[in-house]
């Protein structure tokens, strides 16, 4: 199965595929939209520009489908795209796009997945992005992670993921992240091993974000409260 697996992505790569050095940029904000994209070795890392500031959105890896905005008639391009390093993938107009589906179930399953996750991560994300507290947004997106996409190793989470794509999710820049990362780790609820990320303890994370949350519930409350009123003056 596996050796079928690999001739059918070496033929789609010579028929569909496109190679992209380290640090090409694949399509700008605001392009046209003509193709979308099957990632399929290397990484990716989508960028767009929020006041003059260039945010990382996230960091892709083999499999995630972007561009995805080409599927749609006069779509144009909401984010930049940028080989982090030497990359290929599935270059797919709408047409090709869903031709690909109908002929090869095993692809248009590895996409409804992807858009299935993407769908989850963004709504992660929201929730994310509602929190004030810089802590605590550390703190949920690794307790997400970790119950997404985790391994365990002698009782500890361990997660792969680096800065960058830390930052894009919890939207943080990256010196901000390292603060909070550095706080957790001595309190002990972080640990930094072979560039993993290992949590020892994913109960006591738990507790930290109940806490988190509840402070950050208070301060919203003291923030958007109703104005006090004014006096009026004695007559």
């Amino acid at each position: 199965m596996q050796d079928t697996d690999a001739t059918d992505r070496e033929r789609l790569l010579a028929r569909f595929g496109k190679r992209f050095r380290k640090g090409e940029v694949i399509y700008r904000e605001g392009d046209a939209a003509n193709e979308a994209y099957l990632l399929q070795e290397g990484s990716v890392r989508l960028v767009k520009r929020v006041r003059a500031v260039e945010r990382s959105l996230m960091v892709l890896k083999p499999n995630d489908l972007f561009g995805e905005t080409a599927l749609l008639e006069g779509g144009v391009r909401s984010s930049t795209a940028l080989a982090l390093s030497d990359s290929a993938a599935l270059a797919l107009d709408p047409s090709t796009f869903r031709r690909l589906l109908e002929g090869n179930p095993s692809v248009a399953l590895r996409v409804v997945q992807q858009l299935v996750r993407r769908l989850r991560d963004a709504e992660d994300q929201i929730e994310i992005m509602m929190l004030r507290d810089a802590q605590a947004k550390i703190v949920t997106a690794l307790i997400k992670m970790a119950q997404a996409h985790a391994t365990e190793t002698e009782g500890a989470v361990a997660l792969s993921v680096s800065p960058v794509d830390l930052s894009a999710r919890v939207g943080l820049d990256v010196e901000a992240l390292k603060r909070g990362v550095q706080q957790l780790r001595e309190g002990n609820y972080l640990r930094v091993v072979d560039e993993r990320l290992e949590i020892p303890d994913l109960d006591a994370l738990k507790r930290l974000y109940s806490l988190l949350a509840m402070k950050d519930e208070i301060r919203g409350s003291h923030s958007s409260g109703p104005p006090a009123q004014r006096q009026k003056p004695n007559p």
